[in-house]
């Protein structure tokens, strides 16, 4: 038998390799790259006791990089496709450390338009829309990271290793992936937190309906707004796994409790250009979190520091993003027609994001508010200024109850080469 299958196995190669050959005497391969980089100015009034270098400080103004990206992908053959791109975030005052990795590195066989293969370190993942997007098309002046549950602890900026399942079929569009985390070293102290325990592999599935045009799949990252470009409609639903992925203390001890992971979403999506020429982009989405008992976590994007905090919220411009419970998400915005200013062909599109969850943590709901409006040159992402103001929040440590709010002002830059 066991003959038997090595023959299997050596046709098989064989065949592919035939296969690829020929494919590539009728193909010619070419390799797509870009450079794309957003630079963020911030006025942030920071949370009660923030340090900067140990100085206690309550505002703060930093120029930083929030992103970089350089994605090199190639259509090796019809069938075969790679992708990758090397970057990073927060390149900002808390490290000089100017470091590029690889952020994504993977490879995909198309059996069928209705069925495709990959595998690889991506951000193929399913739940819902916007845990994977493309952060260079965005309508918002940042993205949903609340979407990005287990983002810098078992993950690498949401990506991990593994292998997905994708396709497309009539209006059909899915991906089902199976993911292994990354090592957690850490162990819980008496609270719910990720387990330092062996990962076990995290299954996650999303499933959409599109009425109208169809999108891409070709790479994971949704589209953020098509402007006036095009005509999307899509219900979505999907569902996220991992067993034991939670506990309340060190794994290696017998009196720790284990928790799984366990999240599910339902999002609609709608881009609708208009007669007049304008366009509507807007979204919203229910979320489902189970982290295991009154898990929480602060978060502050590209925070200027993450030392001192005497709220519940911690140091910087953190505030209680993700944990168990339920959260509504909506976006709305609206693409002006394109007009010309000083010469030059502008899309003005200003925009609102709201996050309104219910973490079963705390006393009281927790809503952030951001608003944007973004310039974009010649109507395209490629070159965009964006103003925006995120609205946030403040938990006192004791009570739980929210007890302020505070405001963080942005400039951002976008650019791209291509």
């Amino acid at each position: 038998m066991k003959k038997i299958w090595l023959w299997a196995f050596g046709w098989i190669l064989v065949f592919t390799g035939l296969t690829n050959a020929q494919e590539k005497e009728k193909f010619q391969p070419k390799i797509n790259w870009n450079v794309k980089a957003q630079f963020w100015l911030r006025f942030s009034e920071l949370n009660e006791g923030s340090l900067v270098n140990n100085e206690l400080t309550g505002s703060y103004t930093d120029l930083s990089m929030r992103r970089l990206r350089i994605p090199v992908s190639s259509q090796i053959t019809p069938k075969v496709f790679v992708y990758s791109i090397f970057g990073g975030n927060n390149y900002n005052i808390n490290d000089k450390d100017f470091r590029i990795r690889v952020l994504d590195l993977y490879v995909e066989y198309a059996f069928h338009k209705s069925f495709e293969v990959g595998i690889g370190k991506s951000g193929w993942q399913g739940l819902n829309r916007w845990n994977v997007r493309s952060n260079t098309s965005l309508m918002g002046l940042d993205s949903p990271l609340f979407t990005l549950n287990t983002v810098g602890i078992n993950d690498d900026i949401g990506r991990m290793f593994g292998v997905w399942f994708k396709g497309q079929f009539d209006k059909f569009d899915y991906r089902l992936t199976l993911n292994r985390p990354f090592l957690v070293t850490k162990a819980p102290n008496g609270r719910v937190d990720f387990a330092n325990n062996k990962p076990r592999i995290r299954v996650s599935t999303y499933f959409k309906y599109q009425f109208f045009d169809h999108e891409s799949n070709k790479s994971a990252y949704h589209v953020g707004t098509y402007l006036q470009s095009k005509k999307v409609f899509h219900l979505g639903a999907g569902y996220q796994f991992q067993h034991r992925a939670m506990s309340d203390g060190d794994a290696t001890l017998s009196t720790t409790n284990f928790f799984d992971m366990r999240h599910w979403a339902v999002d609609s999506f709608l881009n609708l250009p208009l007669s007049n020429k304008g366009a509507i982009t807007a979204y919203l989405g229910y979320y489902d979190y189970d982290f295991g008992n009154n898990y929480i976590r602060n978060i502050g994007a590209n925070n200027p520091t993450s030392a001192g905090g005497s709220d519940f919220n911690g140091p910087g411009v953190a505030f209680p993003m993700i944990g168990s419970g339920t959260t509504w998400y909506m976006q709305f915005g609206y693409a002006f027609p394109k007009m010309n200013v000083f010469k030059q062909e502008l899309v003005i599109q200003p925009n609102i994001a709201v996050q309104s969850s219910n973490w079963d943590a705390l006393q009281d709901q927790m809503t952030v508010y951001d608003y944007t409006v973004n310039f974009l040159m010649d109507g395209k992402h490629a070159r965009k200024i964006s103003l925006g103001y995120q609205y946030r929040p403040i938990f006192d440590t004791n009570t739980l109850e929210q007890k302020d709010h505070k405001g963080m002002a942005i400039i951002q830059l976008q650019f791209s080469l291509k």
